[in-house]
């Protein structure tokens, strides 16, 4: 399910074209002969605009592909999405020549020409792996090679290497600290999620919240100094080339500071979401979890540390962002607002598998 597309395309293509000639005020001719969607309708955290620009200049024609990330307008999946819209922007001009991103342009914070503040960056070339339907169940993924698929596996975790071991000072990154939830790492992250809880949906939230008091109450102690993380680890996030190669690491949004077990576990938990959650076997190839770490640990050159703490974090913060998309379709009228599905959908129910809760529907017993 997605946001419906309320976007007028005539009106978005003259409104490009109209910025963008500001923006290369040595061309001429400047147009936008095509706009559209990598899917049908909006997604809900931020809008994408697929488009085509031309110009000339020096008498020759140019044709390029670009992007436009627009700050969400109609609804916000994450507290400070808007607020903090330009630190994708910020952090991907970081990253350029360290980890493979997209060429980022342009950043305009002017609402007039989109309805929201938004960037442009190219275009690669490449399919990215899909989440409706996941893609062990359908898509692309399920039709390649399994040496692809354990390419594709590989390849984004040597990525994410990379990311973990670049020193975020040095490129300008400290900004992604959020000192007002607490301090950097386990106790940040805890009270940003307890703050998104309350303020994702009007609800009763049991099993989270028995996660919420379990992850407190176990929190480990933290061994090393913060590392920069993607914050959305996964290879939902990655352009594939067709042999399964990573072209370029998308989706900066929820960039951070904290323990590289943090992102490992994100990457291992949404697959299995995306495989055990919905009832579907896992695609040959792609390596199991034990394997996966093992290889990690190689990567990042030392021990992951409570894996399994971070991975409960991952299944909660999950489940705390199906319960803001649950808020999003009870406000679309896309389920009725009555549903349950805030509080009990598959990220929650896979939340009450990996800590033995009873499932949603039902009154977990606190952690104390």
């Amino acid at each position: 399910m997605v946001v419906p597309d309320q976007r007028d395309p005539d009106l978005t293509r003259d409104r490009l074209t109209g910025w963008l000639a500001t923006r290369l005020p040595d061309a001429g001719g400047v147009a936008v002969p095509t706009v559209g969607r990598p899917y049908a309708g909006t997604g809900f955290s931020s809008e994408t605009l697929l488009f085509t620009a031309e110009w000339t200049r020096d008498g020759e024609r140019h044709e390029r592909r670009y992007v436009a990330r627009v700050a969400p307008a109609a609804y916000q999946v994450f507290p400070d999405a808007r607020a903090g819209f330009d630190r994708q922007y910020r952090v991907m001009r970081a990253l350029a020549g360290h980890v493979p991103v997209p060429d980022v342009h342009w950043f305009e914070p002017d609402p007039e020409h989109l309805g929201a503040p938004f960037f442009v960056m190219d275009q690669v070339e490449g399919r990215v792996p899909a989440d409706m339907p996941p893609y062990h169940q359908d898509g692309w993924v399920t039709e390649v090679d399994p040496l692809a698929r354990e390419r594709m596996w590989w390849g984004t975790l040597e990525r994410l290497a990379q990311i973990h071991r670049l020193d975020h000072r040095a490129l300008g990154l400290e900004f992604l600290d959020q000192p007002r939830y607490g301090a950097t790492g386990l106790e940040q992250r805890l009270g940003y999620y307890a703050e998104y809880l309350s303020w994702a949906y009007d609800g009763p939230q049991p099993t989270a919240r028995a996660a919420l008091d379990w992850l407190r109450a176990h929190r480990p102690p933290e061994r090393h100094p913060p590392s920069l993380l993607w914050g959305d680890s996964r290879i939902g996030n990655v352009v594939f080339a067709a042999d399964g190669t990573p072209r370029a690491l998308l989706d900066w949004e929820n960039a951070t500071l904290g323990a590289p077990e943090e992102d490992l576990a994100w990457f291992c938990y949404l697959d299995r979401h995306h495989s055990e959650g919905i009832g579907v076997p896992r695609l040959l190839g792609f390596p199991d979890r034990a394997e996966t770490i093992v290889g990690y640990e190689k990567l990042l050159g030392r021990p992951m540390e409570d894996l399994e703490y971070y991975e409960v974090l991952s299944a909660f913060k999950f489940a705390v962002i199906m319960a803001r998309i649950g808020q999003a379709f009870i406000d679309f009228e896309l389920i009725p607002s009555d549903s349950d599905f805030p509080a009990n959908n598959t990220a929650t129910q896979l939340l009450a598998r990996v800590l033995d809760l009873p499932m949603p529907g039902e009154e977990p017993a606190p952690f104390i």
